[in-house]
């Protein structure tokens, strides 16, 4: 029992004081990846959590799924997923849910954080007071726990805000900026005008589930009483649910910072009456049984401040995909701005323009210009409005604060503030931990790898993709997206069915960028005459040559009288595609911006998702030798301007890699890098995806020194990065990746790198 008399004065409450280097406030994907990525460098990490999950808008409590330059597939940005922490999370959450529960996401980000012994969790705390040391200078954030009425005192000479609304950057005097430039400060054609408004709003959802048998509604007096005042009120379905509904959306027009609560009544009662609409309109008569199982209690925030940095992103760099020496991510979604009044808005509900591939996101956009020891993260960086809409998606978020994680890292390890980071090493220490810079490969000295020679049991070589009997129409102009060698480009054989005489219209196409996978120019352009028949070769046979390896777009052009033989078999780096649209990110298959917008025309060529997109069936003269052993230590762990991957011949029956020394060399650590496929999304809820496994990923592998002594086994792999830190170091001229098994496809590798230590 306890009992206290009364006191004169006022009570004070529990108070703990707490020491890190490295405080990150917020804990949506990009503080949890921050804190991630920092914890494993080695740091003490308080990470502090406003909400009772983390993950913010992708948790349980908004339920967004997660995107990033990906873009749902239906952009040119092939291979594309981001890499690093959020991939492994992506392909956990796959593996275990590939259904999209957001509560199953939820245990994961959890299980990820509590598993790391450097982070000290708070959950439920609000950061509410900053302390100066200086006038550049954090020394300390206060916040208090609601649910254990406790209050914190976190001191660290660093600090990441990755809190959206950018509370720590606010308080402590850091520079920011909060809605649109105008046309006239970066000369962006996209900038918007007062009409359409200079924030985006909030979103709220609603899931709804089938009982089985009839379910009334009687709508809370607060709900909206009439639907026709949403512009869009007829593109209500019942059959839609959760963030398919990211059109509720409001609040443009108000502080979306202070006003946050405002906003998330009219969110409840347009969604409340949403809900009325679907059940007592009569216009659903499927809805009878339904009812009305979760509501979001907050909304999803898309933007409010935006700080300052040393360079300030715009249009221009994600347009022209300019290069940056600083890079440490990449983006890719869309410039996606919506109409400031939302919901409510008129016009389309967003205006998404795309650039013909991946761009890069430099560090100086990831710390604060004027307070010394502040690191941005998340939707807050130093950006643009314009570019805004692009970096604010959640992986992309997720992407840039992972370098945060790892710069923070070197600050400590080199006594510097972030400004003074050594670029070179950020990057080296990025790329090791699965880190996407385009561009950018790894050059690392210290792995013993790049002094070894490599051989393979076998290594593929693409001279066929055997027909399986299915085919496709050329109801949409399709290519096969290949890999080719510098020097004459191979010919290329497809086979056709043709109803009647046509003329069959091919291109040999590449990107006018090295690295794009927008096909935007034309090196060959034939006739092929075709009889009636089945089964006809056509050959592609171009009198091109090329200086330096690419990826080369083979394509038979639109003509519905014609169908092209379709193949099962599938292989790292190689895709079909199609002229075509996603219409969950385009208006068109061809992108046409207006004319003073200063953003590209060209086109979309799509793959499709598995089970489909398969290959178009075809031979190649000379075989396509782009698949070989030493790709695994060329630094680039993923397709970029060429497969970058060993890939075995699908007959091996024993696939296995063997790397050899002169000298002996002592191992004590091995990185290897397998295929998740990275132009697969892993949308993290509603979408759904046909395999808990990628299919390309090794599964079972082990690894031997010279004399056969087995030194490490996994028997149930699906993750894209694995690192084996070995029982003992061993001393050895050789190591031996022995390939077991795979998820379906030919085993594939895209990094084999060694350790002393």
């Amino acid at each position: 029992m306890q009992r206290e008399d009364g006191v004169p004065g006022t009570r004070v409450e529990l108070t703990i004081p707490l020491e890190a280097d490295l405080a990150i406030i917020g804990g949506g994907l990009a503080g949890t990846c921050a804190a991630i990525t920092a914890a494993r460098a080695g740091l003490r990490v308080v990470l502090i959590q406003d909400r009772p999950v983390l993950g913010g808008n992708a948790s349980s409590e908004v339920r967004l799924w997660v995107l990033g330059a990906t873009s749902h597939m239906g952009n040119n940005n092939r291979w594309a997923r981001e890499g690093g922490v959020i991939d492994e999370i992506l392909v956990e959450n796959l593996h275990r849910n590939p259904e999209g529960n957001a509560l199953i996401l939820d245990t994961i980000l959890l299980e990820k954080v509590v598993s790391e012994p450097g982070i000290t969790l708070l959950l439920n705390t609000a950061v509410h007071e900053v302390e100066k040391s200086g006038p550049d200078t954090i020394s300390t954030v206060r916040a208090w726990c609601s649910q254990n009425s406790t209050a914190y005192v976190v001191t660290a000479p660093l600090f990441c805000d990755a809190s959206g609304d950018g509370i720590v950057g606010f308080l402590s005097g850091a520079a920011f900026r909060m809605g649109a430039e105008p046309r006239s400060e970066f000369g962006e054609g996209f900038a918007p005008d007062a009409g359409y408004g200079e924030l985006l709003g909030h979103s709220m959802y609603f899931y709804s589930k089938d009982t089985g048998r009839p379910v009334k509604y009687t709508a809370p007096s607060f709900a909206l009483k009439d639907i026709t005042t949403i512009p869009r009120y007829r593109d209500i379905k019942a059959s839609d649910s959760g963030c398919r509904f990211w059109w509720f959306e409001y609040g443009g027009r108000l502080d979306t910072v202070h006003e946050t609560e405002k906003i998330k009544w009219e969110l409840w009662r347009v969604i409340y009456g949403a809900w009325d609409y679907i059940k007592n309109s009569g216009r659903f008569p499927e809805a009878g049984n339904m009812t009305l199982e979760w509501v979001g209690t907050i909304p999803g925030k898309r933007e409010s401040r935006r700080f300052e940095g040393d360079y300030i992103l715009t249009q221009q760099d994600l347009v022209e995909q300019r290069i940056h020496a600083d890079a440490v991510a990449a983006g890719g979604w869309a410039m996606d701005l919506h109409p400031a009044d939302g919901v409510y808005s008129p016009l389309s509900p967003c205006t998404q323009w795309h650039s013909k591939g991946v761009y890069q996101i430099p560090y100086r956009c990831l710390y604060s210009r004027n307070i010394r020891n502040l690191f941005l993260a998340g939707r807050i960086i130093s950006v643009s409005h314009v570019a805004f809409g692009s970096t604010r998606v959640m992986a992309t978020c997720a992407h840039t604060a992972q370098a945060v994680g790892m710069a923070a890292a070197l600050c400590k390890r080199t006594g510097v503030n972030p400004a003074e980071v050594e670029i070179p090493s950020l990057q080296r220490e990025l790329l090791r931990a699965g880190q996407y810079i385009p561009g950018v490969a790894l050059q690392d000295p210290e792995d013993l790898a790049q002094s070894a020679s490599v051989e393979a049991s076998s290594s593929f070589q693409l001279a066929e993709l055997p027909p399986n009997g299915e085919t496709a129409t050329l109801e949409l102009s399709r290519a096969m997206l290949l890999p080719v060698q510098a020097g004459r480009a191979p010919d290329i054989t497809f086979f056709v069915d043709a109803a009647q005489a046509t003329t069959l219209e091919v291109e040999l196409r590449c990107s006018a960028r090295a690295g794009n996978f927008t096909p935007d120019q034309v090196l060959f352009r034939q006739s092929i005459e075709l009889p009636p028949g089945a089964s006809q070769p056509v050959t592609i046979a171009p009198d091109t040559q090329l200086e330096a390896p690419a990826y080369l777009f083979y394509t038979l052009l639109r003509n519905p009288a014609v169908s092209v033989r379709l193949s099962s078999a599938r292989v790292t780096g190689v895709l079909s595609l199609a002229q075509s649209m996603n219409a969950a990110v385009a208006k068109g298959t061809r992108q046409e911006p207006p004319e003073d917008s200063g953003i590209d025309s060209f086109e979309f060529w799509l793959p499709a998702r598995r089970p489909g997109g398969l290959n178009l069936a075809l031979r190649a003269e000379p075989p396509l030798a782009a698949f070989g052993a030493s790709n695994v230590k060329n630094g680039i762990a993923r397709p970029e301007r060429q497969p970058n991957a060993w890939v075995a011949e699908p007959s091996d029956p024993a696939p296995r890699l063997t790397l050899t020394w002169p000298e002996p060399r002592t191992i004590a650590r091995v990185e290897l890098a397998f295929d998740t496929d990275f132009d697969h999304p892993l949308e993290s809820v509603l979408w759904g995806h046909p395999e808990r496994d990628i299919p390309f990923c090794i599964r079972h592998y082990r690894l031997l020194e010279a004399g056969g002594t087995v030194l490490h086994e996994c028997t149930e792999n699906h993750q894209t990065r694995n690192s084996v830190t070995l029982d003992a170091p061993v001393t050895t001229t050789a190591l031996q990746l022995e390939i077991i098994s795979t998820h379906g496809a030919p085993a594939a590798v895209f990094e084999v790198r060694c350790y002393s230590r």
